[in-house]
């Protein structure tokens, strides 16, 4: 260990103990003191992206500890690690011959637009993105498992898929599964039904990677949690990557099991905190750039102000598309009285996740198996009614709906909302719909 190396251990040392363990092996752990000369510490750091964090956000307490063992007068420069060097290219051929990937088709329930180049990054995600791109790039071989935390709308789900599309295009012979906890519940079930537990172990102790979606819902499911305690065990162990989410941290997940808690935390656990009205902005032009609007950056301010929810900003930004091709009024115009009935309580200012949630509260049913792609008669009802009331009591639009409930087509939706209302013409609708419309907008149930 040479002397720069010696003084830069002491350094680390000092910031350990005043951050979290996330932060530290996530931004810190492969930083190195390059060179110390003429009052001028250069520190490397593996990309462009964990220098930006460690300015923004630690460079005080960076340059607190390098001032107590360096020198008070010491300045200090990040630069990125090179990691390619001279030799790399010494006997080179100018041309290599590449076998080319052969595609294997799109991975199932995995988005094709939620990569990592459409996510809208800011301070509130920044960690969860550097460390869902670094588990990206080396699956299993850090962060494993890499658990994700935060509020529903905030991009959890967007990272996961990104990681697995990334996976998928470098190396598409690798078996990647993802699903919700809903979805591995309903696997479990069925292979107790049937006699067929092997078959559902090797369905999933033979991935190189597996990303569950909301594990909090297997609290209190005791025969889930068991097979999921192996399943993990089995992968780790085999070197697969593990990508978890939830909307609360593994220690607060009540009704599961320590050993499971215990794994969770094994690895890296970051959160994702709502996004701030910077993050708001560039998501609406993100999301305008991918249906082909040209939305003026004021007029994304003007929305971002209003609405904090980032699931509504999709929802705001196709009403007005819609509202601009309705009618001739100026966009200003449009947006000023789109945002008006929301800050007047008319629209936007109930959220369709609220209505959902209440709905599926009432029928005693998950949101994600109306979401689903299941087609059991109990929930094709349920999934009409949120339909119904989707666009009826919000007024969202069939595409805005159509996202919400799973990415359905706006002509399924269609279908979903004429069929509730000629049930309700022709008065054979078994159940008080004045209930349910009442029930499905009273303060969120816990």
């Amino acid at each position: 260990m040479n002397n720069n190396d010696k003084i830069w251990k002491i350094v680390l040392n000092e910031i350990e103990t005043q951050i979290s363990k996330a932060n530290f092996l996530t931004l810190f752990n492969k930083t190195q003191l390059l060179s110390l000369e003429n009052d001028v510490a250069t520190i490397s750091a593996p990309s462009t992206m964990i220098i930006d964090l460690l300015k923004k956000r630690f460079y005080d307490i960076v340059k607190k500890a390098v001032d107590k063992n360096i020198g008070e007068n010491t300045k200090i420069i990040f630069i990125p690690r090179i990691s390619v060097g001279k030799s790399n290219f010494e006997n080179a051929p100018l041309f290599r011959q590449i076998e080319a990937k052969q595609t294997i088709g799109h991975l199932p329930k995995i988005r094709k637009d939620y990569i990592f180049q459409n996510f809208a990054v800011s301070g509130s995600n920044q960690l969860a993105y550097v460390s869902t791109q670094a588990v990206a790039k080396k699956i299993g071989s850090i962060y494993n498992p890499l658990f994700i935390y935060g509020p529903v709308g905030v991009g959890k789900t967007h990272l996961m898929h990104a990681v697995a599309n990334f996976v998928y295009n470098a190396s598409p012979e690798k078996k990647v599964s993802y699903l919700t906890s809903e979805d591995f519940t309903n696997d479990v079930v069925e292979a107790i039904r049937t006699n067929d537990t092997a078959r559902m172990k090797k369905k999933f102790r033979n991935l190189d990677l597996l990303i569950i979606d909301d594990i909090q819902f297997i609290a209190g499911k005791e025969r889930v949690q068991e097979e999921l305690f192996h399943t993990f065990n089995t992968l780790i162990d085999q070197g697969a990557q593990i990508i978890i989410s939830s909307d609360r941290p593994p220690q607060e997940i009540k009704k599961i099991e320590k050993r499971l808690s215990s794994r969770f935390s094994g690895g890296l656990t970051v959160d994702i905190e709502a996004p701030d009205f910077e993050l708001r902005t560039a998501i609406l032009l993100i999301k305008a750039r991918k249906h082909n609007f040209d939305l003026p950056i004021e007029t994304a301010k003007t929305i971002a102000e209003k609405i904090l929810d980032t699931r509504s900003l999709e929802g705001n930004l196709l009403r007005l598309m819609t509202e601009l091709e309705a009618n001739s009024e100026s966009i200003d115009s449009i947006t000023n009285k789109l945002m008006d009935k929301d800050a007047q309580g008319k629209e936007g200012l109930y959220h369709p996740d609220d209505m959902i949630k209440n709905l599926c509260n009432f029928y005693r049913i998950k949101p994600t198996q109306i979401k689903s792609a299941k087609r059991d008669a109990s929930l094709v009802k349920v999934r009409q009614v949120a339909m119904y009331l989707l666009r009826n009591e919000l007024g969202l639009s069939f595409v805005e709906i159509g996202n919400l409930l799973g990415g359905r087509d706006h002509t399924t939706i269609m279908h979903g909302v004429d069929k509730i209302q000629d049930m309700i013409d022709k008065k054979i609708f078994t159940d008080d719909m004045e209930q349910i419309r009442s029930f499905s907008k009273k303060p969120i149930l816990s």
